[in-house]
This record gives structure tokens, sequence and C-alpha cells, in this order.
């Protein structure tokens, strides 16, 4: 589906002061940029869930290797999260600090989780594209291109020890926490903290390609999540199915990007293919799918109308 149809994600008032406690006068004429980022931030979402086949992972054709969840519960859940994307790129214009963009994090959790019944649909997403967000609006505001290098630098110098802080005071009981501490790997707390390197190293090349070559979207949105597979030690992809678990997600990535990626007539079977795989296993690749989410999002930011002159970067794509 084209991105028109999303019914009132960002029809609403926004009302950024009242969300991230802004003054009014600072906030008002900081709304249209802001605004701008977090239909960037939605539309991202939009596309990773609408791509099919992503293997294991929810889509409109079926729920992947999640029983407890479907495109429906997703589609409810970016409807509750429509004005969180908006208030932490305003909070991100005024500069604020981790301590801020937390309890705004925070907030925008518990009203997906009032939305989705307890399921978690979109926790990576509120904090990835959270911080991306931020930075995005910090660059804005200081009068700073959106190149990637600078939103991945802003995000690092900005709130990276801060992240790295609270990552370490947090209680391991998460699955990518759990994950992360019984196999070595760094999870979604290091990505961040360093700047999303998978995110501008992998996923950023991978959106280039396909943007040079007129990929649509579906496509586009596949290829950037297998190269994510190939190189991310997924910590959801760990939890699930352990070390060979990983192994098996992988090593099948390498194999479809081999044999051409989505660039050829038979990519679809055999996406499919390795889907039926995942779901047969129950791997489920979810902090691929939340990198890809942050890979689109930024790409989007970099040919979005209504951003101030000289903030839009459309060429070249590669990080610079």
């Amino acid at each position: 589906m084209p991105f028109m149809y999303l019914p009132g994600l960002m029809t609403q008032p926004l009302g950024c002061h009242n969300q991230c406690n802004l003054p009014v006068e600072k906030a008002l004429p900081r709304e249209q940029p802001a605004r701008v980022i977090g239909l960037c931030a939605v539309q991202s979402l939009y596309q990773e869930l609408a791509a099919y086949p992503k293997p294991g992972l929810v889509s409109p054709i079926d729920s992947g290797s999640h029983a407890d969840m479907d495109a429906t519960l997703f589609f409810r859940s970016l409807f509750a999260l429509r004005h969180y994307f908006y208030a932490i790129a305003a909070a991100g214009m005024q500069d604020a600090r981790f301590a801020t963009l937390k309890q705004l994090g925070l907030a925008a959790e518990e009203r997906m989780m009032q939305a989705t019944m307890g399921v978690n649909t979109h926790r990576g997403a509120i904090f990835n594209l959270g911080l991306l967000a931020a930075a995005a609006g910090s660059l804005v505001a200081a009068g700073r291109p959106l190149r990637y290098k600078a939103i991945a630098e802003r995000v690092k110098s900005s709130w990276g020890d801060a992240i790295r802080c609270h990552g370490a005071a947090l209680p391991k009981t998460s699955h990518g926490s759990l994950a992360a501490a019984k196999y070595g790997v760094g999870g979604a707390l290091h990505e961040a903290s360093n700047g999303f390197p998978h995110v501008f190293n992998v996923g950023v090349p991978a959106l280039q390609e396909c943007r040079e070559r007129g990929t649509d979207q579906t496509r586009t949105a596949v290829h950037c999540l297998f190269r994510l597979m190939e190189s991310l030690p997924d910590t959801n992809l760990l939890f699930r199915g352990g070390d060979a678990g990983l192994r098996i997600a992988q090593r099948s990535a390498r194999e479809f990007l081999a044999a051409g990626s989505v660039h050829r007539p038979d990519w679809k079977t055999h996406a499919v293919m390795i889907h039926r795989q995942f779901v047969s296993q129950n791997l489920s690749p979810g902090g691929s799918a939340d990198l890809l989410a942050a890979t689109l999002f930024v790409g989007h930011l970099q040919r979005a109308k209504g951003l101030p002159p000289g903030n839009r970067q459309g060429e070249p794509l590669a990080p610079d």
C-alpha cells in the first residue's frame, strides 16, 4: 500500500508543548520540522510492516512466528504512537537530555501497551526511532544538514554515555538483555550508544543500492532486512533459537543475497521459503526488523519535504 493510506496517523492535533513540557512560545516556531520528522518515523514503521515476505515477521499477509500479534495490532499500536515521534523530535530541537527522552519513551510505551492489551509491538521502535528523531530535531534546530554521519554522531555524542549508564542500571529481564548477557553480544543499547553502526554501515548502503536501481518500496525493505540479518548478532534470534538459530538466519540471508537478493524474478519464492522455514522453527529476526525501520526512517529524512532549506540531503545516499 502507498503511504497515502495512513488514516488519522498524523492528522490529529499534536500539541508538542503538552507532551514534552516545552514553553509554548518556544515550541510553536519549531512545530513544522518536528511534524515532518514524526511523519517520516510513522512512514518507516508502516513500510516495514507492509513489506512481505519478511522471514518470521508480522506482515498484512500473516503473523510469522508471532502467535500473539498480527498486522491489525501493529496498526493499532502505530496509531497510539502517532504523537510520540513528533514530541521527541521537538524535544531534540530543544537539545533535551536523555532523561527527558526517556520520560517521553516510557509514556509512549505505556500508550502502546494500553493499545495492544499488553503486547510489545514497537518497544524497539520507540527506543531506536525516538533517539534518531531527537537527533534529527537537534540537527535541524542547529541549522545543520541531516547527513547520515551527522545523525549518527549526534546520537552518540549527545546521549551515548547516558544510554550506557541507563543500560548498566537496568535489570537483565528482557529477552534481548538476557540473550546479550548469555551470548556476549552487544544488543540494542550497545547499538544505540555507538550511533547505530548497523543502520549506517549496513542498512543505509543497502538502501542506497536499491534507490540507485529504482527498486520499489517492498523489495527495498526486504533487501535491507536481509543485509541486516546477515551481519547483526540479533538478540531476538539468539533468545528464540540460540547460536544455532542465529547461524541459520545468517546463512539463509547470505544465500538469499548471493542468489541476487530481490533483484531477480524468483526472489519472492525464495524469500517465502525462508519465511516458512523461520516460522517452522519459531525464529524471528526482531532486532534486524527494528534496525530496518531505523534505516527506512533516516532514508525518508533525506527526501522529506517541509524541512528547512539546507537540511535535506537527498544525494549522495552513502554515509559521509
